[in-house]
């Protein structure tokens, strides 16, 4: 036997808002003003309740300027120590952070040189 299909739609017996008269329509709005106001002051209370909770976890790891004091930390690092130097031009240098430079790169093409030939040696 074959399942009936499920009618889909408006239960029996509810007016379409297109057939109800100012009065129906009206109340209607205003079940569903409740209806929603409702849901909003629950969500709120829901949300507010988790919000207190995790500032409350928060709250005593803070320590420093306040958030969005707009002020940035003062830039408290040193500036890095060269580690390379180039072997053509002595003014070249280069501490071993980020991209290897260009002029390293370029003596480097076609030798058989290496980074650590480039290593600044006390002495």
């Amino acid at each position: 036997m074959a399942k009936k299909a499920k009618r889909r739609g408006r239960p029996p017996g509810a007016k379409s808002p297109d057939k109800m008269d100012v009065g129906q329509l009206r109340q209607y709005i205003e079940r569903l003003q409740g209806v929603l106001g409702q849901k909003i002051s629950e969500q709120r209370a829901y949300f507010e309740q988790k919000l207190s909770e995790l500032t409350g976890i928060g709250a005593p790891k803070r320590r420093g300027r306040p958030p969005g004091s707009g002020a940035k930390k003062a830039g408290t690092r040193r500036k890095a120590t060269p580690k390379y130097r180039s072997r053509k031009d002595s003014k070249l240098l280069w501490s071993g952070r980020g991209v290897t430079p260009v002029w390293m790169r370029e003596e480097m093409k076609g030798t058989k040189l290496k980074k650590d030939d480039f290593l600044i040696t006390k002495a």
